[in-house]
């Protein structure tokens, strides 16, 4: 009886892991947490010049994570047959069928209804309002425009540098310039962080016949120059906090050497027009805008 009982409670605890898998890579766990840790640091620097409230913090954790997966889930809904043909999205739950579309679409619905219900009941309006744009822009025009134009990446950057407004505005209610930098800033650094994946998965997207590399260009000296540009234009951008005054001149410094590095790894790209190089800029924009963020952050903090 006690083979039986393991026998039968086996498959139930495989099926349940594997089903928390399929959930994780239906709201793309990993970039999930990178978006709503920008809100959350939108939420804090909101918060530095008063009393920090744990509760709203916690709320726009929770809403935004929620709302960012229902953004994620209707876009592998859409992109169920792209998917297929990609190395690195083939085992996705719904392009893999291990999730059916109307459970994708009903779990994508909820999530997103949650989010943006205590986002809004909670915290406030706009923040609710803000919420519901990004999730509209990233899931029905920036995914379907994916392969009608490179001008996608553009539509997608402005869905994916609201985060740290929302964050903000979820804490004071209102748009200060420093929202406009954190957004700047976000926007601007989203295309070497884009284009570098798009350079190292040309072959993917191209299976797929989503147009990903910069206008007019491929993995050449013309989309190379473009992604350069893109990284130079966040040098003078490092002045913004400190011009707007909201961060001291250390820390305007600090912020300037990041953007130096960063564009360092880009002129590298552009001196060797290799996957090694784009993968290394890749890799450089998943640090830099967690630094920049947090070196503004403790700067107000301190």
């Amino acid at each position: 009886m006690l083979a039986d009982k393991i026998y039968n409670e086996e498959p139930i605890a495989v099926t349940f892991k594997s089903k928390i898998a399929d959930y994780k890579q239906l709201v793309k766990l990993r970039l999930n947490t990178v978006v709503v840790f920008s809100t959350v640091i939108g939420f804090l620097i909101g918060s530095t010049a008063g009393h920090i409230n744990w509760l709203h913090l916690v709320i726009v954790t929770i809403g935004g994570f929620l709302t960012v997966g229902a953004a994620n889930g209707i876009n592998q809904i859409i992109e169920k047959d792209s998917d297929k043909l990609m190395r690195r999205t083939e085992n996705r739950p719904v392009a893999q069928n291990r999730m059916s579309v109307s459970e994708a679409a009903i779990a994508s619905f909820l999530m997103g209804f949650v989010g943006l219900l205590l986002i809004t009941l909670f915290l406030n309006k706009f923040s609710g309002l803000l919420s519901l744009s990004a999730l509209c822009i990233y899931a029905f025009i920036y995914t379907p425009l994916k392969k009608i134009s490179p001008i996608a990446v553009h539509v997608g950057a402005i869905s994916g540098a609201i985060p740290p407004i929302i964050g903000y505005v979820a804490a004071t209610g209102r748009i200060d310039a420093i929202t406009w930098a954190l957004f700047i800033i976000q926007f601007i650094w989203q295309f070497p962080h884009f284009y570098a994946i798009a350079w190292v998965c040309d072959d993917d997207y191209k299976r797929a016949g989503l147009r990903m590399l910069p206008l007019g260009a491929g993995k050449d000296k013309r989309g190379a120059w473009q992604i350069l540009l893109f990284t130079l234009s966040l040098l003078p951008l490092s002045f913004l906090p400190y011009y707007m005054g909201h961060t001291s001149i250390f820390a305007c410094v600090l912020v300037m050497l990041c953007s130096a590095l960063f564009s360092y790894q880009s002129i590298a790209l552009v001196r060797e027009l290799t996957d090694k190089r784009a993968r290394q800029l890749m890799f450089g924009s998943f640090l830099y805008l967690p630094l920049v963020f947090i070196i503004i952050l403790m700067d107000k903090l301190i």
